[in-house]
């Protein structure tokens, strides 16, 4: 698999805590969708999408499952009715694989990059959270031909 090693710039989002099943982050990503076209701060065709991953949903009990849906701003998010709040993804050194297909296929190559990548390469994580960059959503592509970039921050 081709990973490369980058520089991630800090980034100002806006966010949207999902807390419970897995099965349930859909329900608010419809609400973050709702706050982003209310919102109009952070526009899907200028703004990127990104997803912050806190726990594995194979390893976690449903209820105690965190992700937080995040979509990039350049202002403060103010009070809204959907919960969405103010938040930073913080830069620095990654490593980054590419995923191509259906977000539930994730976990094969975030696998690969803390079981097999990570012991090879000498690297050391940072005390950051794992977190997705979708290139494009199902709202714009079929499931076979959605693009994720998945970040593991390195120190």
């Amino acid at each position: 698999m081709e990973v490369d090693i980058v520089d991630f710039a800090e980034t100002r989002v806006a966010v949207l805590e999902h807390r419970g099943a897995p099965e349930l982050v859909n329900d608010s990503v419809m609400q973050f969708i709702e706050w982003r076209k209310q919102s109009g701060l952070s526009p899907l065709k200028t703004s990127r999408t990104l997803g912050l991953v806190y726990d594995d949903p194979a390893t976690v009990v449903p209820e105690q499952f965190r992700f937080d849906i995040c979509g990039e701003v350049s202002s403060d998010v103010q009070a809204n009715p959907q919960g969405v709040k103010s938040g930073v993804i913080p830069g620095g050194r990654c490593v980054v694989i590419r995923h191509h297909g259906p977000h539930e296929r994730l976990g094969e190559k975030i696998y690969y990059l803390y079981r097999d990548w990570l012991p090879e390469s000498g690297e050391e994580l940072r005390d950051a959270h794992l977190f997705f960059h979708y290139l494009n959503l199902r709202s714009q592509v079929e499931e076979h031909e959605l693009i994720t970039d998945i970040y593991l921050p390195l120190k």
